[in-house]
């Protein structure tokens, strides 16, 4: 009887101490699993995709990025953490801006821009001198601004966003590509808007053929351009092809030999990545950035094609804040007052 007994409890003990080693891993071990995977977030539930947003905020229009910001955060769920780049002296205004407004909800990090990094590097030109303001530059230096994240969009003050800003961040970008734009050429309505108001939308009208410099790089001056006012953009390419440094190239030569001025259609700051982008970059789907609304007080979309865009830019002179302007309505929509009352809207009965 004795060694059948024993035979029993042995078995009964190894049982318990089996019993007793699961429940110690999975008191221990879970947690520390756990516990790995979250380390490098802010806290255990934001585990779903962070997007990030560069938009800038410029003295003079920081109403513009604040209406930007207003209409992203409306009409997404998706975890997006907006990174708002100025220079010192503005920074304390868009920080209390949104600290005392309905915006005090979202994610953000104020970005400090230094503008001595473009010394030497920005050929001055008066005829379009806002297009010179530093901030212009930013986002050739995404990867300066921005540490942590693979993919990050960018997008132009002058713009809001009717659409979930989580499908323009699902925009795929090809295997080699640092970025992706749209195409001046790709929506027949926008063709029509190019057409009326002489608008350039190919090569020719942002780059001076008539130097050596720009015929030796071999692209046709009838090639579409692209519009840099919104950037999809994988940090890693853009690091391992030094995009920054090719653009930094770029405007180093338009120093010394004027290959384009802010007198032709873009400026200076979308000449260089017409460049160093050119043949190399993924398209966005067109209905996330309908253009040309700052470039004609006069030129109007139909109300129905609005409605159906994701993205509406004001690119040009005719801004949504200032008069005269078209489509203000879709953009007021989204604006939110200041607080200090220092940014006021310019309207004709004002």
């Amino acid at each position: 009887v004795f060694p059948f007994v024993s035979v029993n409890q042995i078995l009964l003990l190894l049982l318990v101490l089996t019993v007793c080693a699961i429940l110690y891993n999975k008191v221990h071990q879970g947690p520390s699993a756990l516990k790995s995977e979250t380390v490098d977030l802010e806290s255990p539930e934001e585990m779903e995709e962070e997007i990030p947003v560069v938009i800038c905020a410029a003295a003079g229009r920081m109403g513009a990025a604040v209406a930007a910001i207003s209409s992203i955060y409306s009409n997404t769920e998706a975890n997006v953490l907006f990174y708002i780049v100025g220079l010192k002296t503005t920074i304390p205004h868009i920080r209390k801006w949104i600290e005392n407004s309905k915006l005090k909800e979202i994610k953000f990090k104020v970005v400090e821009f230094n503008p001595m990094v473009l010394k030497g590097k920005i050929r001055q030109d008066a005829s379009r001198p806002e297009l010179l303001q530093p901030l212009n530059f930013v986002r050739f230096y995404l990867p300066l601004l921005i540490q942590k994240h693979e993919k990050v969009i960018y997008l132009d003050d002058d713009i809001i966003v009717q659409g979930d800003i989580q499908e323009l961040f699902d925009t795929k970008l090809a295997p080699g590509h640092a970025a992706a734009f749209s195409d001046d050429c790709d929506l027949p309505s926008t063709h029509e808007m190019v057409r009326s108001v002489g608008m350039q939308n190919t090569y020719m009208g942002f780059l001076d053929y008539r130097k050596q410099a720009i015929r030796d790089l071999g692209i046709s001056p009838s090639t579409c351009s692209f519009n840099p006012g919104v950037i999809v953009a994988n940090m890693t390419e853009w690091k391992h092809q030094r995009i920054t440094k090719q653009l930094e190239k770029w405007m180093q030569r338009n120093v010394e030999e004027n290959l384009y001025s802010s007198t032709l259609g873009g400026g200076v700051a979308t000449s260089p990545m017409l460049i160093v982008f050119h043949g190399k970059y993924s398209t966005i789907n067109p209905m996330w950035h309908i253009r040309h609304l700052g470039w004609s007080p006069d030129s109007r979309y139909s109300e129905h094609f609005l409605q159906e865009a994701k993205l509406l830019h004001w690119n040009g002179r005719y801004k949504p804040w200032d008069y005269p302007s078209v489509h203000t309505d879709l953009w007021e929509n989204w604006f939110i007052p200041d607080p200090s009352g220092k940014f006021k809207l310019t309207r004709p009965d004002s």
